[in-house]
């Protein structure tokens, strides 16, 4: 029986790059698989530690794979030879994007739009699909944590960098909290045929679409164990016509109140809490996972390049973390599907298995799904 060694393994993984990231030359897909493939057996991706590793499983230099490593985050102008190229992160969000479509089992996905900061060096802007209690990124934009300006031009581009990369027919809520609320993001979401599933804060008014009576946003849900849902026209100064859910659970300190342009008959107020999931990705990425937080990166743009790899090592575990069968292992509730897949790509390179990716599959876990294209669910109860 053959088995893999860690250069095949390695070569497996370069191939695969070279499959859904086409545009990237030879030796930028080559050195994305060095990282990637390093990070994913490591854990820490921190830049001494990734090339011992690797210098251990290729029997290369440690100074050799490190200065490789390197060259790989560094612009252009400040790597070593002639004909240098940038590798620009963003010409790899939508490559990225499809790559996760053709691993993804259905047609449904809920895409997040929230912010990371890392200490006062850099505010991450990032759009993640949330899968398993987890969530992968997919695009990003790295800023000095000072700097002064409206977002708004850099989340415009990180949308108009995913345009077209997810089947038309797919059915695609995207969450942001009520920080990143504002009229021009729904009408964004909405002209890229998904669906905005955006919380807005309580303070303004709205009327019922066929009532002109004036109500205020906070008495939609006056208290714990209300829910209503019902077509209006929220805000006085920007007027949104859209499908309003009020949603104050038992236990929870105040209401969501959420606009998103589905009908009534086809939403449910409880998808918005999968949008927590993505303080378990940015853990992931931070302390219990890549150790990212640790990272000595002072530019942005270097810090984006390593993203990419960080990136494709998540969905790297994930897809194999979600292809365990945890009712057999008996983990079921008891290890992330991160860190199950972590622990299974080790398992399958101690074996000699060549570290197969697995098939993302989520809404069998949930109760209540978003509806596929020109289906309903039955909506949230209105009271």
């Amino acid at each position: 029986m053959h088995t893999t060694t860690a250069p095949e393994q390695l070569e497996q993984l370069y191939l695969t790059i070279r499959t859904h990231l086409p545009h990237l030359t030879k030796p930028q897909a080559y050195t994305l698989a060095l990282y990637s493939f390093g990070i994913a057996a490591t854990s820490p991706c921190g830049l001494t530690t990734l090339a011992t590793c690797l210098a251990l499983l290729l029997h290369q230099p440690f100074n050799t794979v490190r200065q490789r490593l390197r060259e790989y985050y560094k612009d252009a102008p400040h790597k070593k030879g002639t004909h240098r190229r940038d590798l620009d992160p963003a010409t790899c969000f939508a490559p990225l994007m499809r790559w996760m479509t053709r691993l993804w089992s259905d047609t449904r996905l809920i895409l997040a739009l929230d912010a990371t900061t890392l200490g006062h060096r850099f505010t991450a802007l990032t759009v993640r699909v949330l899968y398993r209690g987890r969530a992968l990124p997919v695009a990003w934009k790295i800023l000095p944590a000072t700097q002064q300006g409206s977002w708004r031009p850099h989340w415009e581009a990180l949308l108009r960098a995913l345009q077209g990369s997810i089947p038309a027919h797919w059915t695609v809520l995207v969450c942001a909290d009520r920080g990143l609320y504002a009229p021009w993001l729904f009408e964004w979401i909405t002209a890229l045929g998904w669906h905005p599933f955006l919380r807005i804060h309580a303070q303004g008014q709205y009327p019922l679409e066929n009532d002109p009576t004036v109500r205020e946003l906070a008495t939609v849900a006056p208290c714990a164990g209300t829910h209503w849902c019902g077509r209006v026209v929220c805000f006085k100064a920007n007027p949104l016509p859209c499908t309003l859910l009020a949603c104050w659970d038992t236990g929870h300190k105040e209401a969501w109140l959420i606009v998103t342009d589905l009908p009534p008959d086809e939403v449910c107020a409880e998808w918005y809490a999968k949008r927590a999931w993505i303080e378990s990705g940015f853990s992931d990425l931070k302390r219990r996972g890549w150790q990212w937080h640790r990272t000595p990166r002072q530019d942005g743009a270097r810090a984006a390049r390593v993203w990419l790899a960080l990136a494709i090592a998540t969905l790297w575990v994930m897809s194999v973390g979600g292809s365990v069968d945890e009712a057999r292992l008996g983990v079921r509730g008891k290890v992330s599907c991160f860190r199950l897949g972590r622990l299974a790509l080790w398992a399958q390179w101690l074996s000699g298995d060549a570290g197969a990716w697995g098939v993302l599959s989520d809404w069998e876990r949930s109760s209540r799904a978003p509806p596929r294209r020109g289906k309903s669910v039955g909506g949230v109860r209105c009271v």
